[in-house]
């Protein structure tokens, strides 16, 4: 017995210090356009077919990382105001989509309005959080690069743009390289390519402008955080990240399996927690007084960004013409096949 107990805790070591995460979870891919299992509601012309996935994949990243995202200048395709009115008009619903943001449903059309639409540029792996027979259900995913998300004050991905199902991080433990996936694959998909996204530092306050990258990967522009295109800036030259050559992709072992190659480690303050201390200018804002911040991880209420421009209502501005949107047929999840 002593030696077997010695056996054992030899292995719970060896567990801990490879970092190999939970290796029996089980991961749904979902393609874009692919609204997944159990999804609030369906909607079209979402996602992209044609984005060029950024060169650095894989690993860890911060929220505020520029050209984490991406987006066409002046247009959004996620209809938030639509999606606003979907939940209103279903309470159950509604009810059950405000708890896994950790709001009030009351404060729905507010949390939404502040929230800015982007598009994946690295396959990203989420909590998807879907809906049925009456209640809430959960699970893993990987959402493909090119799909349409709102995301909160803090880079996280909230929303999923295509069925309105509420997205938070994945749980700490789970692995993407030692994970088994179901649901159907797509070209250039591999596991040390999967990227976790993980809420800015808050300590900087929430973020003021992010920096995206069009579809085509040929340059930048800023968006205002809480605004659906029509604040875009002009035209910048691609971030550095974006012009440099794939880092390692050699494991972190203090996460879950994922490897970190450009991102500055996050602060000691747990997420949540009321941001203190003066930012610096253009890096962030300090919440009004009162007024709680968003939870970077699950949602929240975030601190007054000011009124957007369309008064604060959350309504999208008409797509320019973007190429080869998605339309969703209606799905009953991804295919059962497992890898």
């Amino acid at each position: 017995m002593p030696v077997a107990g010695a056996a054992a805790a030899l292995a719970l070591a060896a567990g801990t210090l490879s970092g190999c995460g939970d290796a029996g979870a089980t991961i749904t891919r979902l393609t874009v356009g692919t609204p997944g299992p159990d999804p609030y509601t369906l909607a079209s012309d979402t996602d992209r077919t044609d984005v060029k996935e950024r060169p650095r994949a894989g690993g860890t990243k911060d929220g505020d990382s520029p050209g984490l995202y991406g987006g066409t200048r002046q247009a959004s395709t996620c209809d938030q105001q639509k999606l606003v009115a979907f939940l209103q008009a279903n309470p159950d619903k509604a009810r059950a989509w405000a708890d896994v943001q950790g709001i009030p449903a009351d404060d729905i059309p507010r949390y939404v309005s502040r929230l800015t639409p982007v598009l994946l540029r690295t396959d990203t792996l989420v909590t998807n959080h879907g809906y049925r027979g009456g209640k809430a259900t959960s699970g893993p995913a990987v959402l493909q690069a090119g799909m349409g998300v709102l995301i909160n004050g803090y880079g996280v991905p909230t929303v999923k743009c295509n069925c309105g199902n509420p997205l938070t991080r994945p749980k700490e433990k789970i692995s993407t390289r030692n994970a088994s996936y179901t649901g159907r694959s797509w070209p250039g998909f591999e596991k040390r390519n999967v990227t976790d996204i993980r809420p800015r530092d808050s300590r900087k306050g929430t973020i003021v402008t992010f920096v995206l990258v069009d579809p085509e990967g040929t340059m930048g522009f800023q968006r205002p955080r809480a605004t659906e295109g029509e604040s875009d800036g002009p035209p910048i030259a691609l971030p550095s990240t974006e012009t440099e050559g794939p880092a390692s992709d050699s494991p972190a072992p203090s996460d879950s399996g994922l490897d970190s190659p450009d991102v500055v480690s996050p602060g000691t303050e747990t997420p949540g927690t009321e941001p203190t201390g003066t930012e610096s200018p253009g890096t962030g804002e300090t919440p009004s007084p009162g007024v709680p911040p968003d939870d970077p991880g699950t949602g929240g209420g975030e601190p007054d960004p000011g009124t957007p421009p369309d008064g604060g209502t959350g309504g999208m501005a008409p797509p320019a013409g973007p190429r080869d949107p998605i339309s969703l047929p209606p799905s009953r999840g991804p295919e059962p096949t497992v890898s």
